[in-house]
Parts: structure tokens; sequence; C-alpha cells
């Protein structure tokens, strides 16, 4: 259906572009999650000289009911770099006040862009683009694709090392397994393994669940899965949600420790970080006992870690961490180094669930990109649930053993005053390499209305 814009985008004034240390406004009318955490990547690609992006935006403060998500579209756009103008933004299928629902893009072999939206415990909804090379003008040039799975959550895609393509994701609500599955023939069918890789509670340990991160191997053949774990017990149990540490109950928003899993994808094999081969699926007792990395002591994050490969081509990650109570916490570069995970803290986090950005530059030099803020966030509202607050950029020259603040690259027009930010993340190419001086992230002021706006870090040229 073709999906007329008028009367949907905000008035002119804020439909004008921004430029505030290259950061160009591009999505408006969003709410919580318009640009996803680490979760789910990823939500922008670049091909055919230009980026492809999708959000969920176009919003209306009519539509908002007091402590509820506002109700928001699927939205696909483009940019063209050399002349950093954006196109007309698509908006696809019907409103919905799930913040889950929040896009992922990517590109098959024959330069097809596709399109998968609306994953929340159901299977979502996959599209394909009818010719290749772009994104078409309305919803009509876009073809459904069968069901990857029963029910998705979380996806993450990726290209393999040859041409296929995989999606990795949970397959229902909290306490499901997590799962992947490969199409050879561009979307149109998919296999997976015959064990599924996780399934925290199937001995003995109900609703204990896991939040997980992802990143292939350099030859794209091995994928990396790093999470933490936590118990999700639905009661509200005082008991099970005891946490020693702080000598208190404390909420399912506390995710604990570090695990690795190395997954072959020729042969399905999963095994830990010292290559011993692992039953799947993998319970959270094996988890503890033969694949963690690192024991937090009942210190807690909310989103799970950002990954990136290190010299060596293993993955390491940035990690928030809870402290000496809940609402003091730290950032720290974990990596391994002589058979041992180190970790060293970077700087401090104002909330458990503020989601950033590793990279490895050329040089070697690793880039965090965090949130930051003055004091716990603790703002009213749904859009702040989720953290949120001004954007650093932190550098380490030594592999990680030093960090030093490079910059501030938080929108500082007035028209953004008081705001906050979140969710940073790259632009990828097909293959999944990020594209230099690229970023993306999304801020909001009010913490009921569909107010956030998406933003585009270009300093590509």
């Amino acid at each position: 259906m073709a999906i007329p814009l008028a009367g949907l985008l905000p008035p002119l004034w804020a439909r004008q572009l921004t430029n505030d240390a290259t950061a160009i406004a591009f999505g408006f009318g969003g709410a919580k999650k318009m640009l996803y955490d680490t979760r789910q990547r990823p939500q922008a690609v670049y091909f055919n000289d230009r980026i492809f992006i999708g959000y969920k935006g176009a919003g209306t403060a009519a539509n908002t009911t007091k402590g509820r998500v506002a109700p928001t579209y699927a939205m696909l756009i483009s940019y063209d770099p050399q002349n950093r103008t954006f196109s007309e933004p698509l908006k696809i299928g019907e409103p919905s006040s799930d913040h889950h629902d929040c896009p992922v893009v990517w590109v098959d072999k024959e330069n097809f862009l596709h399109y998968l939206y609306h994953c929340h415990n159901e299977p979502g909804t996959h599209l394909v683009a009818k010719k290749p090379g772009g994104m078409g003008e309305t919803e009509s040039d876009w073809t459904a694709l069968p069901d990857i799975a029963p029910m998705v959550s979380y996806p993450t895609i990726f290209r393999l090392y040859d041409d296929r393509e995989l999606v990795y994701y949970r397959t229902g609500g909290h306490s499901a397994s997590w799962s992947y599955r490969i199409t050879s023939d561009q979307g149109r069918s998919w296999t997976g393994p015959e064990n599924d890789v996780t399934n925290m509670d199937i001995y003995n340990h109900p609703e204990w669940s896991s939040y997980q991160a992802k990143i292939l191997s350099p030859d794209r053949k091995t994928l990396y899965v790093v999470f933490t774990d936590y118990d999700d017990v639905r009661s509200n149990d005082p008991e099970r949600l005891y946490n020693p540490r702080y000598d208190m109950p404390v909420s399912n928003n506390w995710k604990y420790n570090l695990s690795l899993l190395k997954i072959d994808l020729h042969t399905h094999e999963v095994r830990n970080d010292h290559g011993e081969l692992i039953k799947t699926p993998l319970d959270i007792e094996t988890a503890r006992v033969k694949c963690q990395i690192w024991d937090t002591e009942w210190r807690g994050a909310g989103v799970p870690p950002a990954l990136c490969l290190d010299e060596n081509g293993e993955p390491s990650a940035l990690h928030v961490l809870s402290e000496e109570d809940l609402e003091t916490h730290n950032y720290y570069y974990v990596r391994k180094v002589d058979g041992e995970w180190l970790k060293t803290r970077i700087t401090a986090s104002n909330h458990q669930w503020n989601s950033t950005y590793l990279k490895s530059d050329s040089r070697g030099q690793l880039h965090a990109y965090v949130i930051v803020g003055d004091g716990y966030q603790d703002k009213q509202g749904v859009n702040y649930t989720h953290g949120g607050g001004r954007i650093e950029q932190w550098v380490s020259k030594d592999k990680g053993d030093t960090w030093n603040l490079h910059r501030d690259i938080t929108p500082e027009s007035a028209q953004y005053h008081g705001w906050s930010f979140n969710n940073v993340q790259p632009v990828l190419r097909p293959d999944g390499s990020a594209v230099d001086g690229m970023l993306m992230f999304y801020g909001w002021l009010d913490g009921e209305k569909p107010d956030a706006v998406a933003f585009l870090l270009d300093e590509s040229g």
C-alpha cells in the first residue's frame, strides 16, 4: 500500500536537517527504542552508494497513552553520502506500541534489500525489494517472504563466508531458547541446527534466561556468542530475586556474569572458550561451569555487551556493570590476554540499560562510544526506562589497558537542550564490516510523547 507522507511528518522547522558535529537528524516521531539496542542488528546497510536505514517513527502525540509506549510505524529511509541528503521515508505496515517491532535490514548476494520487522514472540514480517539495488517508493515495491521461524525475537543478521545469510534470534519469550537459521536462497527457505544453542531453563531451573550478543569471526565461519544470565521469575518471589551482594531482592533488570560460546557454522558444533565441545541446548548450570568467562559476583547489567574483534580476531566486549549499589555503574573493556580474561574500567555509566558501540580501527586503536550522565538516570516516563544521557567517545591506544576521553558527540543545538540519547550503533556493509566515520543513535526529551529523533553521524568525508 502506498503511504502518503503529508500530515505524518513533524512541522517544517522540526524536519530541517541538523548538523551538530555532523550529526544529521533523519527520523522523527519516534518513541522508546526507535533505534534498537545491541540485541538486534543491523539497522543500517551501505550498498549501491547509499545507506538504507530501518527505524520506528511517524508517531503522534495525539495517540499517546500515559505510561505506555506510543504507537509508531516501521520506517525505511535512504541516505546519499555524497550529497548528504535523505530520501522521503517509506512507512510500512500498521502502527505498533511494541518497541521490539523495530526493523532490521540487510542485503543478499543478489543485491536485493531485505526488511524484517514486528519480531517479538511471533514470526515477524520479512519483505524483500522487488528490484535490486534499492528500496522502491511504496510498500507495493516489496514482496513478502515465508516466515523464518514460528517465533522470532531480537533478530541479528550476518552474511556468511559462502554468501549465505544467517539470522540469530530468541525463539519465544524471556526464558525461551536461542537459535539460528541459515538461508541459501535469499530468504525463501531457512534451515538450522538439530538443537537450539541455549535453553537456560531446560533442566530444573525454570524461568532462567539470558540476553545474548553476537559477532562473526574474521573469516565469517564462526559465530561468537557472549551472554548474560538472569532469573526471569514472573512471580517476583523475593527469595529467588534476592541479591546477596546488595542484601536485598532486586528486579530482573539486572543480568549477571558473562559466558562465551563459539559456533562452527559449517558443522554446527558449539564449543566453549577452551575449545571443549558443548552439548546443546546449553542450560544455565552448564553455562556457569563450562562457559563462564566473568563471574560478576552479583554485579549486574541490563543490556548485553557490545562486541568487537581484537587484533587476534577474537571477541572482546564493552560491558556496563553495577558497583557498590544499584545506581552506580561503570563501563569495562573485557578481553582475553595470554589465556586470561582481563577487565579494565573505562568510565562511569548512568544506567544499566545504556547500549554502546565498540570498534577497532585500522591502526589498532579501540573506540568505545558510551552513554554517560550526571548521576543515575531516574527520570520518569517510558522513554527513560532503558537509560539515556550524553554520548562520549573514549579511545585506547594500548590494546585496552588504558582509556582516555576523546570527545563528546552529543548534538548540541538549542533544539536538543536537555535531551537524552542512547543506542549507538554502526552502519554496516553487506559483509558485516563497519563503514568508517558513520554512526547512528537516537534521542528524546519527553518521557511519554513520541518526540524521539534518530541521528546519523557522518564523518566519512
